[in-house]
C-alpha cells in the first residue's frame, strides 16, 4: 500500500528533494526543500481531515504534499510535469493505478498557471503549498541581501502563518503576522496576489470560502 511513511523512506525521492533544494538555492529562491515538503505534507494533511475526507484521502493529500515540488531539479518552469512524471516511474506499476493517479495528479495541477482542478485532493495541495509563506523559508541569511529581492523579504516579514478550516463556517483560513516595520502590507500583495486568487479557487471547488487575515484584519 502506498503510504507517506514508505515514501518519506524512498531514497530517490529524498534525493529529488535534495538535488531540488541545491537547485533552487543556487537560483536565489526561497526554500523548496524537505522543510517545505514537510510543511505542505502536514498541511495537505490537516486540511484532508478538518473537511472530512477519508483517511486513505488524507493519506494521499499527504503524500502528493510530500513530493510536489521535486521536479524543480529538472527546470522551474515546467516542474509540475516533471514531478508528476518522475512520481509515476517510481509507482505506477507498484502500487494501485487509480491512488498512484490522484496524487500524480494533484502534483501537476498545483502550480498557479495550471490548475485544474478534477479531486479535492489537487485543491488541498495548491492551499497548502502556496499558503507557505513564512521568514523560514528565507535561505540567505543576509538582512541586507534580504532587503534587495522582494520575495525574500515578503517572507521574512512573515513571522506569523497559520492555515485554519472552520468547518461550521465553511471557512479556509489564512492568517499572517507581518512585520510592518520590514515591508508594507501592500508587498505582500505584489508577490502572492496570484497565489491568493488560486487558494480562493481551490477553497471554492471544496466548496469553502478563502479568507485572509493579516495583522487580524481580513483583507480577502
Amino acid at each position: 500500500m502506498l503510504t507517506l511513511k514508505k515514501v518519506k523512506k524512498n531514497p530517490i525521492i529524498l534525493e529529488f528533494i535534495r538535488q531540488t533544494d541545491i537547485v533552487l538555492t543556487a537560483a536565489g529562491y526561497t526554500d523548496h526543500g524537505l522543510r517545505h515538503a514537510k510543511l505542505v505534507s502536514d498541511r495537505a494533511r490537516t486540511i484532508a481531515r478538518e473537511i472530512s475526507l477519508t483517511k486513505r484521502e488524507q493519506e494521499l493529500a499527504a503524500i502528493a504534499g510530500f513530493c510536489h515540488d521535486m521536479g524543480n531539479f529538472l527546470g522551474r518552469t515546467q516542474h509540475h510535469y516533471w514531478g508528476a512524471l518522475l512520481f509515476s516511474q517510481l509507482y505506477l506499476t507498484k502500487e494501485k493505478e487509480d491512488e498512484v493517479a490522484i496524487v500524480i495528479q494533484a502534483i501537476a495541477n498545483h502550480d498557479k498557471y495550471t490548475m485544474k482542478l478534477a479531486n479535492p485532493i489537487s485543491a488541498i495541495v495548491v492551499l497548502a503549498d502556496k499558503s507557505d509563506v513564512h521568514r523560514s523559508r528565507v535561505v540567505e541569511t543576509s538582512v541586507a541581501k534580504i532587503r534587495e529581492d522582494i520575495h525574500d523579504r515578503v517572507n521574512y516579514a512573515v513571522t506569523n502563518s497559520r492555515l485554519a478550516v472552520n468547518k461550521k463556517k465553511k471557512e479556509i483560513i489564512l492568517k499572517l503576522k507581518i512585520d510592518v516595520r520590514f515591508v508594507p502590507v501592500i508587498e505582500y500583495f505584489e508577490v502572492f496576489i496570484d497565489r491568493m486568487s488560486y487558494c480562493r479557487k481551490a477553497s471554492n471547488y471544496l466548496r469553502y470560502k478563502f479568507r485572509l487575515e493579516i495583522n487580524n484584519f481580513e483583507l480577502l
